[in-house]
C-alpha cells in the first residue's frame, strides 16, 4: 500500500458507476465537498454500519454541501443487492471494480495483499483538494460525528458572540 494522498493535494479525477449503474464523475462535483468513504467489502458487519451511518446522516451532509459516497471493489450488481438489503435510498455506493481498485490505488489506500481498499475516509473540498483523511483498522467503525465535525470546522462560520 502506498502512502495515502496528502492533505492539500488535488484528488485524481475518476468516473465510477454507482449501485444503480449510474455514472459518478468526480469532476461533476466541483462546488461541493465530497466524502469518499472507503469500505473493504460489502456484506460485512462493520461495512454495513459504515454505509448506514452515511444514509442516516444524509441531511446533515446535504446541509454542509457535501456529497457522501461509499466506495469499494465490489461489482455493481453486488452493490445494488447490498444497497437494497441495507435499505439505502439516498446514499450512492460506487463500484471500484475495474480496473480492480483503481481509484483506491490512485489515493494510496489499496491493500495489494488483500485485494481491497483500506477502510478510510477522504474528505475533498469544493475544488477537489484533500482537506482531511483518516485510515481506520479493518474492524473499526469510523466515527461519523468526527467526519461531520471536520466539515463544519472547515466551512461553517464561527458563531458571533452575543452582546449583553
Amino acid at each position: 500500500m502506498a502512502d495515502i494522498i496528502d492533505k492539500g493535494d488535488k484528488a485524481p479525477d475518476f468516473k465510477l458507476n454507482d449501485h444503480n449503474d449510474l455514472p459518478f464523475h468526480l469532476a461533476d462535483m466541483k462546488g461541493k465537498n465530497v466524502l469518499l468513504s472507503f469500505h473493504p467489502l460489502a456484506w460485512t458487519g462493520v461495512c454495513s454500519k459504515q454505509m448506514k451511518s452515511l444514509e442516516k446522516n444524509y441531511a446533515a451532509f446535504k446541509k454542509l454541501e457535501t456529497v457522501a459516497v461509499g466506495v469499494n471493489i465490489d461489482s455493481v450488481p453486488c452493490k445494488k443487492a447490498w444497497a437494497k438489503e441495507l435499505g439505502l435510498k439516498k446514499t450512492r455506493l460506487l463500484s471500484d471494480f475495474w480496473p480492480h481498485g483503481g481509484v483506491a490505488r490512485s489515493l494510496g489506500i489499496f491493500r495489494e495483499k488483500d485485494g481491497f481498499s483500506s477502510r478510510a475516509n477522504i474528505l475533498l473540498d469544493k475544488n477537489g483538494k484533500v482537506i482531511w483523511s483518516k485510515v481506520y483498522g479493518l474492524g473499526e467503525l469510523p466515527d461519523i460525528d468526527e467526519v461531520l465535525d471536520r466539515i463544519r470546522k472547515k466551512y461553517e462560520p464561527p458563531a458571533t458572540p452575543e452582546k449583553g
